[in-house]
């Protein structure tokens, strides 16, 4: 008869099956905190979601069913994505030319506000509703209206999802 020694033990099997999902949870953790910390370069270009980006003017306005008028200059055309998209623009173009603007572009639109305060001279908002095209891909479209002086016109346009 033979002397009873230690037996035989799986652990050299097991323990890789054990340890293998604690490793996989720590490099998916180190990954996340390098992810989260990483300073690529979309940070500095803008366009991460919810930071403003330059855009085209006439990308901006057409997001809201418009076109520059001849007589405007268009500047400081901007777009934010995010859960929601909103374009923006900033006009300069003649007083006298606005209102006309305003009614060949959204034809079936409200009259435009006045009286000033938030609104500034003249204000219209426009919703699918009440006579927003229906090429635009805007869900609201606002303009705001400023008089420079006699001659100018400073209109703010946003169009933006909701």
């Amino acid at each position: 008869m033979q002397a009873g020694g230690r037996g035989h033990t799986r652990w050299g099997i097991v323990l890789p099956f054990l340890a293998l999902p604690v490793v996989a949870l720590g490099v998916l953790i180190i990954g996340l905190f390098l992810w989260a910390w990483s300073d690529d370069d979309e940070a500095h270009d803008g366009t991460r979601q919810g930071a403003a980006a330059t855009v085209p003017c006439t990308e901006a306005l057409a997001f809201g069913a418009a076109e520059r008028p001849a007589t405007a200059r268009a500047h400081g055309c901007t777009v934010q994505r995010g859960i929601d998209t909103s374009y923006a623009a900033v006009l300069r173009m003649p007083r006298e030319d606005v209102r006309g603007w305003l009614r060949e572009t959204y034809p079936n639109a409200p009259k435009p506000r006045t009286g000033g305060g938030v609104c500034g001279a003249l204000c219209l908002d426009v919703t699918h509703e009440d006579g927003l095209p229906g090429t635009a891909e805007a869900h609201v479209v606002q303009v705001r209206v400023e008089y420079e002086n006699a001659e100018t016109a400073l209109v703010r346009f946003s169009a933006f999802t909701m």
